[in-house]
């Protein structure tokens, strides 16, 4: 009997009903019973996304995504998780083919109950060793996050990332507020996520922008108000603290908050109190602030628009999320999976991406970036239609970058235009002196007539 000891599911996929059926009786005969079975092959990454599973059982032949693709995509999303290939007996050849690509091993269809609970005791064999120190698989620092399954909305192989990871396991537990630092669209939220699920808080994580909000809306959002505090305000209404209560509270882009309302933010984080408007009593929070920006706050402090007293409180622990031009490794992971989630979305065929696109996409800037490159994607998905896809369905990306040399050629003059540049100087620096420009310029006196000449016949 297989014991149960993870509360990760084993996810079976097969487009047969018969089949998952059988699969999913014997494992939960011998002992497993943390089962997800699933009949469409498009609707593995997105139950993914919400849940990692400690193992997979992948039918290669199905309609949509059929089952070699979606190891691809999963090989290079979830590494560490095992895979085992379900197959027909005719397709043995293709079942080793994937074990080439990813699969720990395959299992012939009609599945006969001995040898599937002998490569699903494998599989876990090895999900086991490649998480203790045990001989198996080679560790990367992925497979020494004891956490992963808080980062599993988090698509990357990028070191920078694994060890921001890292520091996230750590401060996670913490009560203490954390600054997160990075340009719009490197992921802030998704890593606020993480914090929040490793905090142990039974509360909620509740996200606000602050951009743009007056010190009233600020204080009506977040502290609420009493029932007749200003004009409408028939009963009293809970702000965004009262329902973190016990948990997060996520401030989006701080750095454009209101002098004002950094004032109150700045005693609920020293007293832990605030006042709801219209109140004459303080409450207590034991909320946690999780705080993010794109700006940097030192320089706005010295400009007068935040205060510094504030950066202290909420910087007590702090990281930087690199932008998508320092992750680039990241890049074919997050293409393949923003263009697989989109043609699920969108009924459309997921397309293969050549080895020039990626070197095409190396290129572009990503200002708004990774944010960016999933628009970018999705709208290129909307009007793809077979083959490899390629990079002119992509907005922007068709404008092939400015090279090295063309920026060379745009800095440089035109030999015309150097000619007339020297002449110029050399007669400015000679004050007119035909006889000294020529010698300046290293050229008879007639030649130098000549020149002159010719430029006033054109005019210059």
């Amino acid at each position: 009997m297989i014991k149960e000891q993870d509360k990760r599911p084993i996810l079976i996929v097969d487009d047969e009903p018969e089949i998952l059926l059988a699969v999913d009786t014997t494992l939960r005969m011998a002992g497993l019973t943390n089962i997800i079975t699933i009949g469409d092959s498009r609707d593995v990454i997105r139950i993914m996304e919400r849940k990692i599973p400690r193992l997979i059982l992948l039918d290669l032949n199905m309609p949509h995504i059929n089952g070699g693709r979606l190891l691809k995509i999963i090989r290079k999303t979830w590494p560490r998780i095992p895979v085992i290939v379900l197959t027909g007996a005719i397709d043995v050849d293709t079942a080793v083919q994937c074990m080439k690509i990813g699969a720990l091993d395959y299992v012939v269809k009609p599945v006969e109950e001995g040898r599937l609970l002998e490569a699903v005791n494998q599989a876990l064999d090895y999900e086991n060793l490649s998480q203790t120190d045990k001989k198996g698989p080679p560790k990367d620092l992925f497979s020494q996050i004891k956490n992963p399954e808080a980062f599993r909305h988090i698509i990357t192989q990028d070191k920078k990332m694994h060890s921001i990871f890292h520091y996230v396991e750590a401060i996670g537990p913490s009560s203490q507020p954390v600054l997160i630092f990075g340009e719009t669209g490197v992921g802030k939220e998704l890593i606020c996520q993480s914090i929040h699920s490793l905090s142990r808080r039974k509360g909620k994580l509740v996200k606000v922008n602050v951009a743009g909000l007056d010190d009233n809306v600020f204080s009506d959002t977040l502290f609420g108000h009493v029932a007749g505090a200003f004009t409408g305000a028939d009963k009293a209404r809970p702000g965004l603290i009262e329902q973190a209560v016990a948990g997060t509270l996520f401030l989006d882009e701080i750095g454009d908050l209101a002098l004002t309302s950094q004032v109150k933010l700045l005693r609920l984080l020293q007293e832990g109190e605030y006042l709801p408007l219209g109140s004459d009593g303080t409450r207590k929070s034991d909320v946690r602030i999780l705080a993010s920006t794109n700006l940097d706050l030192w320089a706005l402090e010295k400009k007068g628009k935040f205060r510094k007293d504030l950066i202290y409180r909420l910087s007590t622990h702090t990281l930087t999320l690199p932008p998508l031009r320092e992750r680039l490794l990241d890049l074919p992971l997050l293409l393949d999976r923003f263009a697989c989630t989109a043609a699920i979305e969108l009924d459309k065929p997921i397309p293969d991406m050549p080895k020039n696109l990626i070197e095409q996409m190396e290129t572009y800037p990503f200002k708004g970036n990774i944010r960016e490159l999933k628009s970018m994607v999705h709208d290129a998905i909307s009007r793809y239609k077979k083959g490899p896809i390629t990079g002119d369905l992509f907005k922007g990306l068709a404008r092939k970058p400015i090279t090295h040399d063309q920026k060379i050629s745009m800095d440089l003059p035109t030999l015309k235009e150097a000619s007339i540049e020297l002449v110029e100087k050399a007669l400015k620096q000679t004050r007119g002196n035909q006889s000294a420009a020529a010698k300046i310029l290293g050229i008879s006196q007639q030649a130098l007539s000549k020149r002159i000449q010719k430029l006033k016949s054109e005019g210059k």
